[in-house]
């Protein structure tokens, strides 16, 4: 670090704590990024692997543009009535299926679960939630309680049951086998948290499982439990923050690839590319329900700049062709990483989606190496590579660019991973 980035360090922590996290072990100064790159304070360049929130890439100009342009005008309460609001939740809502085509702007992800929750609890009139054992979806009490991808003293709150998701390998490739352990570790949630006084309200999920290490699962493998929570009474929520918006490249979001509908669908980060949006999409009945009884108003989900620069992302999604981009990029990214596990046995298991992937590393002796996961993220960024870990045991290099990734990225990337693994 430069003499500036020390001093900036230390006066951080007198401000903001020494508790507000840092990526690597020595923090990472960026001051400037345009697409797939960023720039250090002392000018170095990184290839950003990792960071979703610009998600059609960094200070993209047609979306600053856009910005800068209803900024110039107008920006205002949401109780105006505003063109932008309608256009964007018009588009936004084409994207779904027909039954889902209610939205209510927030401006966060952690917004948005924590409205899809009180809306699930009143129209369910039940108060369990089932999530899965390595998940995070949001900052608010409500969401604490059910985190368990990170530590909260508030979690596990009694009227919250944990699923374990497995992997494919560890029902050695018998999906059906795999799903049927699934379903039935949902249905016995569901009758603990009956048993317990708190029938379910619903299924929170994320639909690729992108924080619990991204585990590859069979066909029917949510439809079953989503099953099991709608005969007790309860809703399904899809948490899009992370495999949304064309990331997994087969469909535009991640619960698309499942044969089901969910209840109410959730969203943040990428929606702005670096601004603040999130959104709730669900259906009319559910929304009327809870209105009814609810006088819910957001002061500036959804304001005219906000819905300027979420219509700006979705358009360029459109224009450039972003998810026919990452599929094809995905695919090159999964074909260099599986010729990377030929060549590294401490590299497992390959999984993802799209330009949403990771890399499992375990030890000789089959066990997760967090450990090593850890030294590679820290040599990637010495090689010019932005990257992180997930996963239960920290032990997935999870791999989540700017949906302007090309093959030309993934090669840069892979041959750092290959330098990184090496030196172990």
């Amino acid at each position: 670090m430069t003499t500036q980035d020390t001093a900036l360090l230390q006066r951080r922590h007198q401000v903001l704590g020494r508790h507000a996290l840092l990526f690597y072990d020595e923090p990472l100064h960026l001051v400037r990024a345009q697409g797939v790159w960023a720039e250090d304070s002392a000018g170095r360049k990184y290839l950003d692997a990792y960071n979703n929130v610009p998600h059609v890439g960094h200070c993209h100009p047609y979306v600053l543009e856009a910005m800068q342009r209803q900024a110039r005008l107008i920006n205002i309460n949401t109780r105006y009535l505003h063109g932008n609001v309608v256009d964007y939740a018009e588009k936004l809502a084409a994207t779904f299926a027909p039954e889902l085509s209610l939205v209510m702007p927030v401006c966060t992800g952690t917004e948005a679960n924590e409205l899809a929750l009180r809306m699930a609890r009143h129209v369910t009139g039940s108060r369990g939630i089932i999530v899965t054992d390595f998940s995070y979806h949001g900052n608010s009490l409500a969401l604490a309680e059910a985190t368990t991808g990170l530590p909260a003293p508030e979690a596990p709150a009694p009227h919250v049951r944990a699923i374990h998701v497995p992997d494919m390998a560890d029902f050695e490739g018998d999906p059906a086998l795999m799903r049927d352990d699934y379903v039935a570790r949902v249905q016995k949630a569901v009758e603990e948290l009956i048993a317990a006084g708190f029938p379910p309200a619903a299924l929170l999920v994320d639909t690729l499982f992108s924080t619990e290490g991204l585990p590859r699962v069979p066909a029917g493998f949510l439809e079953g439990a989503v099953a099991a929570v709608r005969k007790a009474g309860g809703l399904y929520i899809a948490d899009e923050v992370q495999p949304g918006l064309g990331r997994i490249g087969t469909h535009m979001w991640g619960h698309q690839a499942f044969d089901v509908v969910p209840d109410i669908v959730t969203m943040g980060k990428s929606l702005g590319n670096g601004h603040p949006i999130g959104a709730v999409v669900t259906r009319p009945d559910i929304v009327e329900n809870f209105a009814d009884a609810a006088l819910y108003f957001n002061t500036y989900g959804g304001n005219p700049v906000s819905a300027a620069i979420g219509l700006a992302v979705l358009e360029v999604i459109e224009r450039e062709d972003l998810m026919g981009n990452a599929l094809r990029v995905g695919a090159h990214l999964s074909e260099r990483l599986a010729d990377l596990r030929t060549r590294h046995d401490c590299v497992a298991h390959i999984r993802g989606l799209g330009l949403l992937q990771g890399a499992e590393f375990r030890q000789p002796d089959g066990t997760s190496d967090g450990p090593r996961t850890k030294r590679i993220i820290n040599e990637m960024r010495n090689q010019g590579v932005l990257i992180s870990r997930i996963g239960p045991n920290e032990n997935v290099l999870k791999i989540r660019p700017p949906l302007q990734f090309s093959a030309q990225d993934v090669d840069v990337l892979v041959d750092a991973l290959d330098i990184s693994i090496a030196k172990g």
